[in-house]
């Protein structure tokens, strides 16, 4: 007779591992979309074919026992490998079509590719884009999304792509308070009221020098979002560094100084290696690559003097 082992599915690691990762039944029953009692079932169903228990109840909640963490361990590996076997078929792709999981976030979107990925749709009509919006880079080895468009001077090494362009920041106010862009001294500006992205943000170069240069009294509003950075400036409520391709469409705001090197970082679109040969992958790549391209000297922020917009 067979060993009832030999019954086990792969749904029965997952259902495992679920239950190790949530610490619970209910947690677990809503990652894998199926009800709390079906999980209990089916969790007694495994641990009577093997023969033991897999989970001990805590105070925390369900931890594995080693029988359990063996399955987990197992079945975290069985994971790895069905991603890396989907990446690679995916790369295999004999036409652009299908569905595209892109990861960017709010303010390139609105500001930038919207209107790019629309272009890119009109071109190839069998493709799908699902776009996610994240500041946090998403996995791209475990699939997560497809393709990143990030702005980052470091890219992870585990990636493949190009650098698309380089995003110039400047410092920005409203227009109403600043008739006379030019003449306002360094001074000046850092006694005035501030807008700064949040201290979640910290790694970006911005942020440092906000910190390093203001008075933290002056700061009179802070945001984690780029957009939300941009609409208190256009509603008062601070100057504040921004990217020149937000604020330079704003026709009430206007530069205080020319775009400052030190804040620029690079637009990057990121695929993971397995993917980067796949048809939608690089038709999609090499059509972003080539309409930033053509759009580079409004993200660079360039030839526009302090106080003049050419629109």
């Amino acid at each position: 007779m067979a060993e009832p082992f030999r019954n086990l599915a792969w749904d029965d690691f997952r259902l495992v591992k679920a239950i190790a990762d949530a610490k619970g039944l209910p947690s677990a029953a809503q990652q894998l979309g199926i009800n709390h009692s079906t999980v209990f079932r089916r969790l007694r169903q495994i641990e009577t074919a093997l023969g033991t228990p897999l989970f001990e109840r805590h105070r925390v909640g369900y931890v594995p026992t080693a029988a359990g963490e063996e399955m987990v361990s197992l079945a975290a590996r069985l994971d790895e490998d069905i991603t890396a076997f989907t990446r690679k078929v995916s790369g295999r792709e004999p036409s652009p079509a299908g569905e595209l999981r892109v990861t960017t976030n709010d303010s390139l979107l609105v500001h930038l590719l919207t209107p790019l990925f629309a272009l890119f749709l009109e071109q190839c009509p069998d493709m799908r884009l699902d776009v996610v919006l994240s500041n946090q880079p998403l996995n791209l080895s475990k699939r997560d999304a497809d393709v990143a468009i990030r702005a980052t001077d470091n890219p992870p090494e585990t990636l493949v792509g190009r650098r698309a362009a380089r995003i110039a920041w400047a410092l920005y106010g409203r227009a109403a308070d600043f008739p006379v862009p030019g003449a306002a001294d360094p001074d000046t500006l850092h006694r005035r009221s501030w807008v700064s992205l949040g201290e979640d943000m910290a790694a970006m170069k911005v942020v440092r020098r906000v910190r390093e240069n203001v008075p933290p009294e002056r700061i009179a509003y802070r945001t984690n979002s780029v957009l939300g950075l941009g609409e208190a400036v256009e509603a008062g409520i601070g100057i504040a560094y921004l990217p020149c391709l937000i604020a330079d469409v704003r026709p009430a705001l206007v530069r205080l100084a020319p775009p400052d090197p030190e804040l620029s970082a690079d637009l990057w679109l990121l695929t993971h290696p397995d993917l980067r040969h796949a048809p939608r992958v690089r038709v999609f790549l090499d059509f972003m690559a080539a309409e930033i391209a053509r759009r580079r000297r409004v993200i660079e922020g360039a030839d526009l003097p302090i106080g003049q917009i050419d629109r």
